[in-house]
């Protein structure tokens, strides 16, 4: 069976849903997810020095990163990177090289771009999960690691009834609600070449998980390949 998620929606429509939460995003979704946003960061920042954050929305995560590091954060709302923009210029986060419209799935980066994809609350926003975790993989370097914070649904029992019965309306508001983490197993065994370094529950509830995923090493790039241009 077809991913009714998939069915249903495309880049455009989850664009337009996000236009309408960026003025209120900061304030619903802020103080909520940011045990989960601090846990990747931390993740991230044990890796390399030079990350990519899909999903990047408007920003909240960019002035917790090490100065040391250089952030590309890409998202497929353009109201939501630009309350990014503004962050960045009133943080003075010069560490930040680029906030860019891009879609998940088709990332504008050369291969082996980043030492560390993230992406928070993300995966089970896109129409097709499986073909962004692959890019993730594509523009992340040998020994890299790819950093979720991602809502994991109920195997069975009444939590799984619930969200059975709730996916309709979470679609409307662009998110899936059965999400299993056999999806990521089973990704992971038809990808090769990843292999699951953690998964840590997260707040709120315990319905959400730190996951960090590796790649398998090799000859190390030179840091200053893969410059990105912007996406109309």
């Amino acid at each position: 069976m077809p991913d009714a998620f998939r069915a249903e929606f495309n880049k455009d429509i989850i664009a337009k849903a996000y236009a309408r939460w960026a003025p209120v995003y900061d304030v619903v979704f802020g103080p909520v997810f940011e045990q989960g946003r601090h846990a990747a960061i931390k993740a991230a920042e044990r890796v390399g020095s030079r990350v990519l954050e899909v999903g990047v929305g408007t920003g909240l995560s960019l002035p917790h990163y090490s100065s040391d590091l250089r952030i590309v954060g890409v998202d497929v709302s353009e109201p939501m990177l630009r309350k990014a923009r503004q962050r960045v210029v009133e943080h003075r986060l010069h560490n930040v090289e680029a906030l860019l419209v891009m879609d998940a799935e088709h990332l504008d980066f050369p291969d082996a771009s980043f030492d560390v994809v993230m992406a928070q609350y993300v995966i089970t926003t896109v129409p097709n999960p499986e073909a962004t975790l692959d890019e993730f993989v594509r523009v992340l370097r040998p020994g890299g690691e790819i950093v979720l914070v991602s809502r994991v649904g109920a195997e069975a029992g009444m939590r799984r009834a619930l969200e059975k019965w709730f996916a309709p309306t979470a679609r409307k508001l662009g998110w899936r609600t059965e999400f299993s983490f056999q999806r990521y197993s089973q990704w992971a065994k038809r990808t090769g070449g990843v292999a699951l370094i953690e998964r840590r529950s997260m707040p709120p509830f315990g319905h959400f998980s730190l996951i960090r995923f590796g790649k398998d090493g090799g000859a190390q790039r030179d840091d200053s390949a893969g410059t990105a241009r912007a996406v109309a």
